[in-house]
């Protein structure tokens, strides 16, 4: 179990930082460089080979400076015009990172943070999971059409029955799991409860689900699996879920014979070339947290980021299984399909999401990313061959203004540094009103939702 209190925020009020407010502002400003003191975690470790080397770009143009790239115009969402640096400075950055082609072109990091210093992806954690099945399915020792059943047989008589790894890959499950995070009765808020993050109790709460079972030590999180039911048929929607992503994990789990800790080490950080350890943060009862458990620094993330825009590939060795990543850009009609059927389609217009990444039509093309509450996201553009981290302490869980508002910008960073016009057809900030893209919360409840009236429209 965590500790009760926690140590107090440098400066901050004389409150402890604690497994019950580490994501509640203002103490997530600290928590997220710090989630290995407040929660227990496992090490994913990098291996003992050579980092990738991130040199400094070579001679950039004077727009691509440091400076240049800050006075980059963004379109914010409202209708009005700043600066890239006017949307970082608004946004609760906790760090920012881009390179292109490999090569750092800037970075900083907030007072709290540094570059050795590990901070929360949340959610950003499903797509390097998505990676560890992408190497088992390339091994065979993973079958994408197999039953989820055939690996985790505990799931047999939960919503789970029937249902493909396919399904859960691409967030296409019938499973029933509602992701509110200002909803005290969500079944986010029941997750918490069952790996003993929160109570299921707290003074002035409404009483919790009745499914949920007392407070005390947790009941773990294969446990709560095992109890979403069905509510429609496998594949036939498409809705963002994270307990389809904690399946997933553990099918993987079930798949290789070896814990999550370990698959992501072997099979994606150490041969992609990270520089520090990773943090993987595990349930009360040592359960691996697949849907938004790591924690690991902006470079590392970065690194990954190039991965995935060099199609799987390190120094010319493959890491991730190239057809893969082909699959997951090269959307079809049916993905499209439930996707435009989704409330996902008022975020990203002309999206899809595959194999746990979000794909959005970006001003310079398709643009691949991966999200995560409070403000984490990789956004990889292939057109202007960018890769832009952010990582952030946003007071909300979900905020569509400041989530399209930084996507606006980062689209922004990779025009300058490419030199290239607005894709034909589209001009800057040509994106429609977004709605929410969740991720992991570990205390909803006290988070204000964001105000917009689209904040809620990716969850049921």
């Amino acid at each position: 179990m965590p500790p009760d209190r926690g140590p107090e925020v440098p400066g901050g009020p004389e409150v402890p930082v604690t497994a019950r407010n580490w994501q509640d502002p203002p103490y997530n400003r600290w928590a997220y460089w710090h989630v290995a003191e407040i929660l227990p975690t496992y090490r994913v470790a990098r291996g003992p080979g050579p980092a990738r080397a991130l040199p400094k770009l070579a001679a950039p143009k004077p727009a691509a400076t440091h400076d240049g790239l800050l006075e980059a115009a963004v379109a914010r969402l409202d209708g009005s015009a700043d600066t890239v640096a006017g949307v970082l400075a608004g946004t609760f950055t906790d760090a920012y990172l881009v390179l292109q082609d490999g090569e750092l072109v800037t970075e900083w990091y907030h007072p709290q943070g540094a570059a050795d210093r590990n901070h929360a992806l949340m959610s950003v954690s499903k797509s390097l999971v998505g990676c560890v099945a992408a190497v088992l399915i390339d091994r065979g020792q993973l079958d994408p059409d197999g039953e989820i059943t055939g690996y985790v047989p505990e799931l047999a008589a939960s919503g789970y029955a029937a249902a493909r790894v396919r399904h859960v890959l691409d967030m296409r499950s019938g499973v029933r799991f509602t992701e509110e995070y200002d909803n005290p009765r969500a079944d986010i808020r029941r997750l918490d409860e069952w790996i003993g993050w929160s109570p299921s109790e707290t003074p002035g709460d409404p009483p919790s689900d009745p499914r949920s079972e007392p407070a005390g030590e947790p009941r773990g999180l294969y446990r709560f699996l095992a109890t979403l039911p069905a509510e429609v048929p496998h594949g036939a929607r498409f809705l963002y879920r994270s307990a389809e992503s904690d399946v997933l994990g553990w099918v993987c789990e079930r798949a290789s014979g070896q814990p999550m800790a370990q698959l992501l080490s072997e099979l994606v950080w150490a041969p992609m070339g990270a520089e520090h350890d990773a943090d993987l943060l595990h349930d009360g009862l040592g359960i691996a947290v697949h849907d938004g458990g790591l924690c690991a620094t902006a470079r590392d993330v970065a690194r990954f980021g190039q991965l995935l825009l060099d199609g799987g590939v390190v120094g010319g060795t493959g890491v991730v299984r190239p057809p893969w990543l082909r699959q997951a850009w090269a959307v079809d009609a049916e993905t499209r399909g439930v996707f435009a059927a989704s409330a996902a389609e008022s975020a990203f217009p002309g999206g899809w999401y595959r194999n746990q990444f979000w794909f959005r039509p970006g001003d310079y093309g398709d643009v691949l990313l991966c999200l995560g509450i409070h403000g984490q996201m990789v956004h990889v553009s292939r057109r202007t061959r960018t890769v832009c981290v952010k990582f952030s302490s946003w007071p909300q869980a979900q905020n569509p203004f400041y989530l399209e508002d930084t996507l606006r910008a980062f689209d922004a960073l990779g025009g300058v540094l490419s030199g290239r016009e607005p894709a034909p057809g589209r001009s800057p900030g040509a994106v429609g009103v977004p709605g929410v893209v969740s991720g992991l919360s570990r205390h909803g409840a006290t988070h204000p939702s964001a105000t917009h009236p689209s904040a809620n429209r990716l969850s049921r």
